[in-house]
């Protein structure tokens, strides 16, 4: 049974941990082009946790097993979409740096699954390396909807699931 609370500053070396761990699983799943040059850095998650979009996946032991972000839309990346479109332009929420330290199956559907049940119309992007992460939005109800760039001007499949 996962617990999904919002993130504490006192959970901050644990967040960085398993984003560590995340970026060398997904190193080794081929995707070693996403989370580049520390990303996400150690500042932009004490923001998010300061502002509340930060939240912890902690098991029945009360260990903090993953983490991610739910932060309401718009989201300034998400207003230019390429080879394709999104199918509206209701009010949504955005999922950000899912992450897990690997040691218990279902976090990523965990997470979905409680942003689901907090605002029912959801956005997320993904880097084209990440197989695993689109195989993962696909199985849990979400449509791939065009191209976006983030902020550094590299481009992610975007999906949306309504």
């Amino acid at each position: 049974m996962i617990t999904i609370r919002k993130a504490l500053p006192s959970d901050l070396d644990r967040v960085m941990e398993i984003f560590d761990i995340a970026r060398r699983f997904m190193q080794s799943t081929g995707n070693a082009n996403q989370w580049v040059n520390g990303y996400p850095q150690r500042k932009l998650m004490e923001n998010e946790i300061e502002i509340s979009h930060c939240h912890v996946c902690e098991n029945e032991a009360g260990q903090i097993v993953g983490t991610f972000c739910f932060i309401p839309g718009p989201d300034p990346t998400y207003s230019y979409i390429e080879d394709g479109a999104w199918p509206d332009n209701d009010p949504y929420y955005v999922i950000h740096r899912i992450a897990s330290d690997g040691s218990y199956k279902g976090i990523a559907k965990a997470c979905i699954d409680w942003c689901y049940n907090q605002y029912p119309h959801l956005r997320v992007d993904t880097h084209a390396d990440n197989k695993v992460m689109q195989k993962l939005l696909v199985r849990n109800g979400f449509i791939r909807c065009g191209i976006i760039y983030v902020a550094n001007g590299t481009p992610r499949i975007a999906y949306q699931r309504i």
